[in-house]
């Protein structure tokens, strides 16, 4: 009969015997089983230090929250009787995206203290598939955004907000951010592990606050001078906060739709291998 291996560790004097798990399956490091395996490992390992961890709770659920609150507070009589139209089908779209974007912000800044420490370069050495760490950040961030983008709405249909459209808009509303998350996300990884000095990462963190106080859900279109509509129509986030507004409340779908696969999948096309080469290079060498 085999027995599990064990391994003694002294604590302040007291010896302590651990007993590790036996190894069942032994996959080949290249193998698909081994990328299955370690990807969800690893997405188990982000998803629970970022429950465990304040800062990204805030960024992620608290603060967009809170925010959407106060918009409508502030702003929402106002501009529901500019519009005639329930200022909240704008304002709970922005804010779904304003949760994704500051959530892949915190996780990145999260990803350059992991390289700082020297996490990154002992996964590196480890017996695990080499593009299971970069995958199951991307399967982590999904997870996130999916379940940020929920908790968000159900605050706004606490102030109003209502799937007008019927299940299956709803569930093609709830894609919109998790497809548009994840180019973001694409970028912000790059970003985290292509400056090991330069605070690229919290510089997005004030490009995005910019883009939040210009786009469609903040206030129509229209309301923005002439020369900066143009901008307002067509950056990322307008384009998916009026996709979401189509699926929710009725309008156009499609346009507003294509754009935003556009943004996304040209993000994710454009910041991949830059967000291969650096981890490769974060993982390999100290910051």
């Amino acid at each position: 009969m085999t027995t599990a291996p064990t391994h003694e560790r002294r604590d302040e004097g007291a010896l302590t015997r651990i007993t590790f798990q036996e190894t069942t399956e032994a996959y080949p490091e290249d193998s698909r089983q081994a990328l299955i395996t370690h990807s969800l490992l690893q997405t188990q390992r982000l998803l629970t230090r970022w429950m465990r961890d304040p800062f990204t709770m805030l960024q992620a659920i608290v603060y967009p929250s809170i925010m959407l609150l106060m918009f409508n507070a502030v702003l929402g009589s106002s501009v529901t009787r500019a519009t005639g139209i329930n200022s909240v089908y704008g304002y709970a779209p922005m804010i779904t995206l304003v949760g994704s974007m500051f959530g892949s912000i915190a996780s990145g800044m999260q990803l350059k203290m992991e390289w700082h420490r020297g996490l990154l370069s002992r996964f590196w050495i480890l017996p695990v598939h080499r593009a299971s760490g970069l995958i199951s950040r991307l399967l982590a961030e999904s997870v996130r955004i999916v379940l940020t983008t929920v908790l968000i709405l159900m605050v706004g249909m606490v102030l109003g907000f209502r799937f007008n459209q019927g299940p299956l808009a709803g569930l093609a509303l709830i894609c919109v951010p998790l497809l548009m998350g994840l180019g973001f996300a694409t970028m912000v990884t790059a970003l985290s592990v292509n400056a090991a000095k330069a605070p690229l990462v919290e510089l997005l963190s004030l490009a995005c606050s910019l883009l939040m106080f210009f786009n469609s859900g903040f206030v129509p279109t229209a309301a923005y001078p002439t020369w900066l509509q143009g901008f307002v129509e067509n950056q990322p986030m307008s384009t998916a906060i009026d996709a979401m507004k189509g699926l929710s409340l009725g309008g156009p779908v499609a346009e507003p739709l294509i754009k935003t696969v556009l943004w996304s999948v040209g993000a994710i096309a454009l910041f991949t291998w830059p967000a291969i080469r650096g981890y490769r290079k974060a993982a390999g060498t100290p910051a």
